[in-house]
């Protein structure tokens, strides 16, 4: 017999023998009859059985969090949580669940975020925070879909390098074959420029690594970003890709994931294009005028003075024409002043979600770039040849995903919407 989920339940099926399958989330006895809630993945089904059916091999009785299969026939209910109930007819025990359980899994008990990471194949069985992952299955589906009607090619990058992509800085060094130097990937940045000489548009959704001793709620050493590069288009060009994938996966969201939402007590307001747009020297006036803080031409923005900016502009808005010294060496430097860049940061209050712009094509701008950071070619050259090869302008973003899914579920701690997160202290699971 076929598998029937809680959401498959419907009228029609009255009086039909099925199948459920899941967890055992409560039980209640009520002399001659038990009542049993068993959820699985999509919800909550009432399951009315014999008691003797709660006693499996040599006395022992079923606990809650068991996983179990049950037979048996659909009826009405007096539940007003469960308009149907199955009467069971047999109940199969796959897993006694051994109690004490580190965590309670359906969130009547708080535990830690610690704890709930320790645990957190039982975490994920509390419906608010399989919610959280509902929704990041959908928002993945949603950007591939748009990326790729927007005429771009989904890629797949080295993960292990040879060479420092941004510069060296904050990277996981290993040791390769024959005892060479490689690193672990932050970014597939020099890759998905090369891949433009070809292929035109490219993204890819990928893991990344970050070897930064950051004690934050946004930061994390394992993250996931989502990557785009485009041929012959400029800054601007791909920040209005940006913001259409912005308001095209947050209409759909809303509108396909109600019930996740809600129970993440989240609201999206779906933003209409264009964003905002203030320039870095905007900013820097905006600090100054309004608060006091003093931020000399050239000086990165400070968590603090971001999160003064994202009191005063709400929701989504493109920091534009960061000074040049401020961005890795690919980024082109503005026609009207050298000063300035052609790049951007797409930022949700004080929360930086990606960051882009137009990137350098000429190989000899490439070279006095990185000498100018301190850079030596010789390390890009295999980079490099290829800007010899008739490198099209181009420009493109990566955006984290981790963090856009924290706007999106209304949490505060990144942790919250990665399975296994990895920062300084965690390791394990």
């Amino acid at each position: 017999m076929e598998r029937v989920y809680a959401n498959q339940l419907e009228e029609s099926m009255l009086g039909r023998d099925v199948e459920v399958a899941g967890w055992v989330e409560d039980i209640r006895e009520l002399g001659a009859i038990v009542f049993i809630i068993v959820r699985d993945v999509s919800g909550g089904i009432q399951v009315v059985a014999e008691p003797s059916m709660l006693t499996v091999n040599e006395g022992t009785k079923v606990t809650r969090q068991s996983s179990v299969r049950v037979r048996g026939r659909v009826q009405r209910s007096r539940s007003v949580h469960y308009p149907l109930e199955i009467r069971a007819e047999a109940l199969t025990v796959y897993s006694i669940a051994k109690h004490p359980l580190p965590i309670d899994p359906t969130g009547r008990v708080s535990a830690s975020l610690d704890a709930r990471l320790d645990a957190r194949a039982l975490d994920l069985r509390n419906p608010s925070v399989a919610a959280i992952f509902k929704l990041r299955h959908h928002a993945l589906q949603m950007i591939r879909r748009v990326l790729v009607e927007k005429g771009f090619m989904e890629v797949n990058t080295p993960k292990i390098i040879g060479s420092a992509s941004e510069g060296g800085a904050n990277l996981f060094r290993l040791t390769y074959f024959n005892n060479r130097q490689a690193y672990l990937a932050q970014s597939p940045q020099l890759y998905k420029e090369q891949l433009t000489l070809a292929l035109d548009r490219v993204f890819e959704i990928a893991s990344y690594y970050r070897a930064e001793k950051s004690h934050t709620t946004r930061h994390l050493s394992e993250f996931v970003s989502v990557d785009i590069e485009a041929a012959y288009m400029d800054a601007d060009g791909v920040m209005r890709v940006a913001e259409e994938l912005m308001v095209s996966l947050l209409r759909e969201l809303k509108e396909r994931c109600s019930r996740e939402l809600s129970l993440l007590g989240s609201s999206i307001d779906v933003p209409s294009p264009p964003f905002p747009r203030i320039t870095y020297m905007e900013a820097v006036e905006m600090l100054r005028k309004d608060h006091g803080i003093s931020i000399e031409f050239g000086d990165d923005l400070s968590d603090h003075a971001l999160k003064l900016l994202g009191e005063s502009i709400k929701g989504f808005y493109f920091i534009v024409d960061w000074p040049t010294k401020l961005k890795p060496f690919y980024i082109h430097e503005r026609d009207d002043d050298p000063n300035l860049s052609y790049s951007f940061d797409l930022q949700y209050g004080a929360l930086e979600l990606a960051s882009g712009g137009k990137r350098l094509h000429d190989a000899s701008r490439l070279r006095s770039r990185l000498v100018e950071q301190g850079l030596n070619p010789d390390d890009f050259r295999d980079h490099l040849k290829v800007f010899e090869w008739g490198m099209p302008p181009h420009a493109g973003w990566g955006l984290g995903l981790d963090r856009l899914m924290t706007v999106i579920c209304n949490v505060k701690n990144v942790r919250e919407v990665v399975l296994y997160p990895r920062d300084t202290e965690r390791l394990n699971p």
